[in-house]
Formats: C-alpha cells, structure tokens, sequence
C-alpha cells in the first residue's frame, strides 16, 4: 500500500503544478493576449498534460481499488484531476488518513 500510495501522491502533485499551469498559463496566454511569440514558447505545457493525465488516472485508480473504496469515492478521486487545486487537496487528504 505505500508505494501505490507514493505514486499516488506523485502523480496528484504532479497532476495539480500541470493543471495550474494548463488554466493559469497557457489559457491566458493563447485566449486572452494572443501573444503568438509566448504561444509557442509554452506549447509544451498541454502536451505534457495530456501524457501525465491519464497517468493520474490510473494511479488513482489503482490506489483507490487497493483501499477498496466505493465507487463513488473512487470517482471523486478520479475527477479531482480536472480541476487545477483539486487533485493537490485530493492528496492532502489521502496522505493524512493513509499515511
């Protein structure tokens, strides 16, 4: 269980600093500047987050079948990966009860 929930813990952070860096960069940077210089400077960013993405997933997934959450537990974790903080609070809260 702690080295799931080491990779777990990885990825969620990992997951959170691409996201924040999805909405709070990249966003503004190609909708709301239309800057193309920057554009094409930070183009990686949803690249990389579309790779690390489902690898959050599926640590999430494995993480939450080793605890044997209920499915609807299971799901809140796998969404707290869309949103840019929620997968960074998922895991505060993972690691305090499992740690």
């Amino acid at each position: 269980m702690k080295s799931t929930l080491k990779r777990f813990r990885v990825m969620a952070i990992v997951s959170g600093v691409m996201s924040l860096l999805l909405w709070f960069v990249y966003m503004p940077v190609k909708y709301l500047f239309d800057l193309p210089d920057m554009q094409s400077a930070i183009m990686w960013i949803p690249m990389v987050h579309g790779y690390l993405y489902p690898v959050y997933i599926l640590t999430a997934l494995q993480f939450s079948i080793k605890a044997r959450w209920p499915l609807m537990k299971m799901l809140g974790l796998l969404l707290a990966g869309t949103l840019p903080v929620a997968s960074l609070i998922a895991e505060r809260r993972v690691v305090r009860r499992y740690s």
